[in-house]
């Protein structure tokens, strides 16, 4: 990337990549609170709130949302021009999907040049205000550098550049008009508040731990709802109603005071990208921490079993998975098909799908359209097939009824285009590298070895039939459980 220079020829630092302000924050652990603050302020805007009720994943597949826009906000102030173009055009396709109408019949946009801007405000905002609440304010200086490279990375949309003050002092007034104006007490920061973290899935890392899990988000869900709460602008929360809870500020402050201090810990203990990779992980890929993650799984299995025997308090298990290997069809519908957890599958719940394996895949426009309308064909097939009352959406009832009409010519279709968009070097074949971009876990095939090169390959066949046989709910642990069903 090209440093400009002041007019006495001194260099400036870089807008983005190595240099810059925000990546020197980048890997503080005050981003974890300060994250979910900007994701409130955004959900409470009523677009944003409509498109995250009837789009978004964020409820039923959280972690897979975090490690998604941990890569895109690494990609967008990468050093990388082409990386990040190549990003913000991503960003763009997908933001032009989103558009409808929410509970109250209001129009949302993800294009709308004003809710982008908001949505680009409130992460310098909560940036600015994660340092101030931990008690170590940025100089103003650095305020200054990072509301640049904000303004920088909103303009790489090639959004209008007036929705966003051009300058700092500008920028405070824009933010208090549409804390007082704009925002509302959304269902969606309602979710977020008070939903999300009291009834957060594990991560990968802790599943079959249910008694683990279960005790520590039953203190730390309510935790975190109570810190944000009582760190959003004071005058959203006395005209959102927003409960006043006793002693949240000091909570609050101690909080971020802690996150903070974890900047003395080793090197590298808590590197964003470490944090990201090890929720990727799947305990069954052939990545040398993945063994790493196992053993500590195994541990924490063991911890969580003397947990159930010296705890008063009874944790409901995890249901064993059938002996067969086999997901009823109520299991499929809630694990696979609800991407959306309303309860009911709609064209947003494909969507979603295609956007995970579109994002897998890095496709280019021509690919992810295809993709898009293999899904969007289905889709059609499937309101025909199992949309028995008309209503326009499937319930679980409805898909319980007829599950197995689910292999139609469409899906075979969907699982050829998505065979062709992992096939990258076309050879009708798909190789190791291949295999784990869109999977990320081992290449363990027993389908026929390569004559030629005596190396293992999946053939289309094979490829086409595993994916009928997932998404008709036949199958369990396979490479389309992290994929698809994991949160």
């Amino acid at each position: 990337m090209t440093v400009s220079n002041t007019a006495d020829g001194t260099a400036q630092p870089p807008l983005f990549g190595p240099g810059s302000q925000f990546h020197e924050l980048f890997d503080d652990p005050r981003w974890a609170f300060a994250m979910v603050r900007a994701t409130v302020l955004e959900a409470a805007h009523p677009q944003i709130g409509g498109a995250l009720i009837d789009n978004s994943t964020f409820v039923t597949h959280p972690w897979r949302r975090l490690r998604n826009t941990f890569l895109s906000l690494q990609r967008m102030f990468g050093a990388d021009d082409e990386v990040r173009a190549k990003e913000a055009a991503r960003l763009n396709r997908l933001h032009t999907r989103l558009t409808g109408r929410d509970a109250n019949d209001r129009p949302y946009d993800a294009m709308d040049p004003g809710v982008r801007a908001w949505v680009v405000a409130t992460l310098f905002e909560s940036a600015v205000t994660m340092c101030r609440l931990s008690g170590r304010p940025l100089p103003p200086s650095a305020v200054e550098r990072l509301y640049t490279e904000f303004r920088a990375y909103h303009a790489a949309f090639g959004d209008e550049a007036g929705q966003l003050p051009p300058k700092l002092t500008e920028f405070w007034s824009y933010y208090d008009r549409m804390v007082e104006e704009e925002l509302e007490n959304t269902e969606a920061m309602r979710i977020i508040l008070y939903k999300l973290f009291d009834h957060l899935p594990a991560p990968p890392l802790l599943h079959g731990l249910p008694t683990l899990w279960a005790l520590g988000r039953a203190v730390v869900g309510p935790a975190i709802g109570t810190i944000t709460v009582a760190s959003l602008p004071e005058p959203f929360r006395r005209r959102a109603g927003l409960p006043e809870v006793l002693g949240a500020g000091a909570l609050m402050q101690g909080a971020y005071l802690a996150a903070d201090l974890a900047r003395f810990l080793p090197e590298g203990w808590l590197r964003a990208q470490n944090v990201a990779d090890l929720l990727a992980l799947s305990p069954g890929g052939d990545d040398p921490r993945a063994r790493t993650v196992t053993a500590l799984h195994e541990r924490m299995r063991r911890a969580g079993a003397l947990l159930r025997l010296i705890t008063p308090t009874s944790f409901q298990p995890a249901p064993a998975a059938p002996p067969s290997g086999q997901r009823s069809a109520e299991e499929f519908f809630r694990d696979v098909l609800d991407q959306t957890g309303d309860g009911y599958l709609t064209w947003p719940d494909l969507a979603a799908m295609a956007r995970e394996l579109c994002g897998r895949l890095d496709l280019d426009e021509a690919a992810e359209n295809r993709l898009y309308d293999a899904f969007a064909d289905w889709w059609r097939e499937l309101q025909t097939a199992l949309d028995t009352d008309g209503d326009g959406r499937v319930s679980a009832e409805e898909y319980a009824a007829a599950a197995p009409s689910l292999a139609t010519p469409a899906l075979i279709r969907t699982a050829e285009v998505l065979f062709d968009a992992a096939d990258k070097d076309g050879d009708q074949r798909i190789d190791e590298t291949e295999y784990r971009a869109l999977f990320r876990t081992a290449f363990h095939r027993d389908t026929t070895g390569d004559a030629d090169s005596g190396t293992t390959v999946y053939t289309r066949s094979a490829f086409v039939r595993d994916f009928l046989s997932f998404m008709s709910g036949r199958r369990l642990s396979t490479p389309y459980d992290p994929l698809l069903a994991d949160a």
